[in-house]
This record gives C-alpha cells, structure tokens and sequence, in this order.
C-alpha cells in the first residue's frame, strides 16, 4: 500500500454473482458489490437493530479475480480488505463523473454464521502443493507422533 492512501475492510454480502471480464491484455478483472449493515444491541428493547446498508463497488484483478469469481457467490458472506479509489471519467456528452470504489487485495468467506471447505491451490494454478512444496511439511504430523507444530 502507498502512502495517502485509504485502507478499508468490508464485511458484509456479496448483492450478485462477481461479474469476470478480461482486458485486451489478458488480464482478469472480477466487479462485484459487497452490502454492509451495521448492527447494534439496543438494551431498551432488548434486541439487536440493523442499521442503514451501505453498498461499496468492488474490483479485483487477475488471479484473485478468478478465484473470486470460481468461489463466491450471490449472498456470500466475505470479509475483504483493499483500498478506496476515486475513479474520474467524462460522458460522450463531456459530463464529467466520479465515483468511489473499493480496488480489493484480499478476500474470504466469513466463517462467522457458516463453515467452508477449502481447497487450495499452488500459485500456478495446477491443482494442489506436493508435500515436498510445503513449507509447513516437517514429516508425520500426526498428533500421536509428536510432530505438531508449536501453534
């Protein structure tokens, strides 16, 4: 991250499938929106209250944009950190515009309310690491082995 820019963290749902496009380049570019609702307790009625959603457009590239368009869905609940950008543009008409939207570094399903399965892959893509590619691989993991790691 550069310095004067905004970090943020949304936790919310994602309002639609991500939408996954390539530029003439190649790369990939997954768009989405992710709809967040603030909660209180309030003691008065002894309930919890929602607060006013706030819809924040999401934009993601190349191989995570993949991974979020292959993963998340409608409905999915994430948990996101990226950064706030101002896009500028002009309308055929010369109008000029503007608009904030969140440029995504992270992403991942919220285990808060549901589980996941995970399946992981090598940077490549090709499916998933050797034993001999982990880094965390010492041998006999079991626990009965002794060959836990100190965590």
């Amino acid at each position: 991250m550069s310095f004067g820019e905004t970090p943020v963290t949304l936790v919310g749902n994602l309002t639609d499938d991500p939408e996954l496009k390539f530029t003439e380049g190649g790369a990939a570019l997954a768009k989405f929106t992710i709809a967040v609702t603030p909660r209180t307790f309030d003691r008065t009625a002894n309930q919890w209250k929602d607060g006013t959603t706030a819809f924040y457009r999401c934009a993601a590239w190349r191989t995570l944009a993949e991974h979020i368009a292959d993963s998340l869905k409608k409905g999915s609940r994430v948990v996101a950190n990226g950064r706030m950008r101002q896009h500028d543009w002009q309308t055929p008409e010369g109008e000029k515009r503007s608009m904030l939207a969140v440029e995504i570094d992270d992403i991942g399903a919220s285990v808060r309310f549901t589980t996941v399965t995970i399946n992981a892959k090598r940077a490549s893509g090709n499916g998933s690491a050797a034993a001999s590619d982990d880094p965390w691989n010492t041998g006999d993991n079991r626990p009965e082995s002794g060959n836990e790691p100190p965590f």
